[in-house]
């Protein structure tokens, strides 16, 4: 069992910068690939970025690629995503995800655990 907390959310101007935090409770947190999904009001849960359990590998989103950064500290059992340039198009909740098997998955349906959510709010 992970448990998935969040944080780092808030209102930016359109430009600039948040990080965004996913703490998970757990010894075998290492061993889980974690994700971020987004979803606006009225939008399907959309995919971020993924790191895979030794973040080794990563994976973005077209939407995203170039100005989101997703890392981790297996130590501190904590995932980020940097987000750089935000636009008001990446306004959501932020979710983050993990799944127990290998890889980079890019699809909600494959990940095990889901924390409750952080609200990124991008002002024009």
């Amino acid at each position: 069992q992970v448990h998935l907390v969040e944080s780092g959310g808030g209102l930016v101007q359109a430009g600039g910068s948040l990080r965004l935090s996913c703490a998970a409770s757990g010894r075998t947190f290492s061993s889980y690939a974690m994700g971020w999904f987004r979803q606006a009001p009225g939008k399907e849960r959309e995919f971020v970025a993924a790191i895979s359990w030794l973040g080794t590998n990563k994976y973005y989103a077209d939407s995203v690629k170039g100005r989101f950064t997703i890392s981790r500290d297996n130590a501190k059992n904590t995932v980020f995503l940097q987000m750089n340039s935000l636009k008001p198009e990446d306004t959501a909740v932020y979710l983050c995800a993990a799944d127990r098997n290998t890889g980079v998955p890019s699809t909600s349906s494959d990940y095990d655990y889901w924390g409750q959510g952080t609200q990124v709010t991008v002002s024009s």
